[in-house]
């Protein structure tokens, strides 16, 4: 039921957020009014080279005192204050959103192909980890999560809360909650990130335990139950860590099924038997569409039968992907293209050099 939307400029010019606002509000129907959220590539360029870490901190002075230390373990913090928020519609708060720009040491992850990363991934598990009323929500460069959870929040509340007008992005991502458990946990909405990588999803896996138990025995570490937080951690695990394609990425998450491999040419049975044996805990079986996004691309997917819906939409230079294309069109009246890929034939754009 969940409604999804994406959109990315191929040459990086930047969109403020009310389009996003406006596409995502058309898909209210989808959505049951305990949960929204956004995420944007691109709205911190006087601190690009920082990671900018948004964590949902209770309103104790002991929740941010652990969360300043923890940083200052791991590295240094350039610059760090309150997220502006504007609460006209009485949306209820459950924590107060904060931001720091941080600087990791790289040192602190010797013999590590991306050292830097590693760093944040660690102190983001440690953060979320431990019951200290704190939650990091995203913590790439450049990029930012502004989300609520609990009753009344809708993606047109949730966007004037964070004022989502005044940011200017290349790539957003947007999520309206259809909620099933925890409506009143903030962290819970979609986007999840972890540093590149941000996720949107609509369904439900079925094999959210596998697929959870297979990322923790890599150090990652689960705290929210959804399935968007594991499949984030999945596509860093696949791409980052392990250095597959995304191309492979998605094909180890979502898989043809066998039959379909048994009638591939050898080379293809070959590749994708190998895919199917070494990833078996990690591919995803249920209902869903995935919307991921890092710094250079987006990617859609669905499941193998495509039952939730995939809309792809192009104009000029910018790239969308939806629940429904009436959200699209509300965003780009001209849309030139509009398309519904079959199941399982993944969505993959890139912003260029």
């Amino acid at each position: 039921m969940c409604g999804i939307f994406g959109v990315m400029d191929k040459r990086r010019q930047v969109m403020d957020g009310s389009g996003i606002r406006q596409a995502l509000s058309m898909m209210n129907e989808r959505g049951s009014g305990e949960g929204a959220g956004y995420v944007a590539y691109g709205i911190y360029p006087d601190y690009r080279d920082c990671y900018a870490l948004h964590v949902f901190l209770d309103n104790t002075c002991e929740s941010k005192a652990v969360v300043d230390a923890t940083l200052e373990q791991w590295g240094a913090i350039e610059h760090d204050e309150a997220i502006p928020t504007c609460n006209q519609q009485n949306l209820r708060t459950a924590c107060t959103p904060w931001r720091y720009f941080f600087r990791p040491d790289a040192s602190l992850a010797p013999g590590s192909a991306s050292p830097e990363k590693d760093v944040v991934t660690n102190l983001v598990m440690q953060i979320n980890g431990c019951v200290n009323g704190a939650e990091v929500v995203s913590s790439g460069k450049n990029v930012g999560v502004f989300k609520a959870g609990g009753s009344g929040a809708w993606p047109e509340v949730v966007a004037d809360y964070y004022r989502i007008e005044d940011y200017e992005g290349y790539l957003w991502l947007a999520h309206n909650r259809y909620a099933t458990a925890s409506p009143e946990k903030w962290e819970r909405p979609d986007p999840f990130n972890l540093h590149d990588w941000s996720v949107v999803e609509n369904g439900k896996t079925t094999t959210y335990g596998t697929n959870r138990r297979y990322v923790e025995s890599f150090g990652y570490n689960c705290t929210t139950s959804t399935d968007s937080e594991v499949i984030t951690y999945l596509i860093d695990l696949l791409v980052r860590r392990h250095g597959l394609d995304i191309n492979l990425a998605i094909r180890a998450l979502a898989p043809p099924y066998w039959e379909e491999i048994d009638r591939m040419p050898e080379a293809e049975q070959k590749l994708n038997r190998a895919l199917r044996f070494a990833y078996g805990a990690a591919t995803m079986n249920g209902p869903f569409t995935v919307v991921a996004a890092s710094p250079d691309m987006m990617v859609g997917f669905t499941d193998r039968g495509k039952l939730r819906p995939m809309v792809v939409g192009e104009c000029a230079d910018r790239l969308f992907i939806a629940s429904e294309e009436s959200a699209i069109r509300t965003m780009e009246p001209e849309v030139e293209s509009i398309t519904r890929p079959a199941a399982g034939e993944p969505v993959i754009g890139r912003v260029a050099p």
